[in-house]
């Protein structure tokens, strides 16, 4: 069975959407994959709750235990490494992860963007799109590198940019497709590495 470790830091809203697509998509069955655990730096994250009620294991690595980031990222990843991960998914994880970490997890650790990257990595993406002008706007799934927000792209959703909006109003219309897109991503490399196996 290939482990998912999914990493948290709130609500769970994107988390919960990948369990519920591994549930009612029958991840173990097409895939042989399987939610093993969701990890989180903060704990009252809303979305250890969620993972509890489905029965996913649960952990909590608080960060501000460790007196630096690769402190940090050595627990952290001793967490993770305890369920064998095929996939390490960022959803909600707002660390920025050390090099060390993302090398160790090199190929196998995907993130989801609220931008059409590599426009507007970083914080304040909605806001950002309004300023510039642009007529769409949209979310990225892709694989982490050391350079924030880069890395190669897995999927991308594009979203309007409508006359009116606000950072709110877009950013609720790009996460009903973050919703969307980051099953479907997840499932897409599954796939794609279940074909490379065979």
């Amino acid at each position: 069975m290939k482990n998912i470790v999914i990493l948290i830091s709130g609500g769970g809203s994107n988390m919960a959407a990948i369990v519920r697509a591994a549930e009612h998509e029958r991840w173990a069955e097409r895939f042989g994959a399987r939610i093993a655990a969701v990890v989180s730096n903060k704990p009252d994250a809303g979305g250890l709750a969620i993972a509890g009620a489905h029965g996913i294991d649960t952990a909590v690595v608080p960060h501000k235990d460790f007196a630096t980031r690769e402190v940090f990222d050595e627990a952290l990843a001793r967490v993770v490494d305890a369920h064998s991960p095929a996939l390490v998914v960022l959803a909600g994880f707002m660390r920025i992860l050390t090099p060390g970490f993302v090398g160790r997890y090199a190929g196998r650790l995907v993130n989801i963007h609220p931008s059409l990257l590599p426009a507007f990595p970083g914080l304040h993406t909605h806001q950002r799109a309004i300023e510039a002008g642009c007529k769409v706007a949209g979310v990225t799934v892709h694989q982490v590198t050391t350079e924030l927000d880069h890395g190669p792209i897995l999927a991308q959703a594009v979203v309007p940019v409508l006359p009116d909006d606000t950072a709110a109003t877009l950013a609720g219309r790009v996460l009903a497709q973050e919703h969307l897109l980051y099953p479907r991503a997840i499932a897409g490399w599954l796939a794609d590495t279940l074909s490379h196996i065979r």
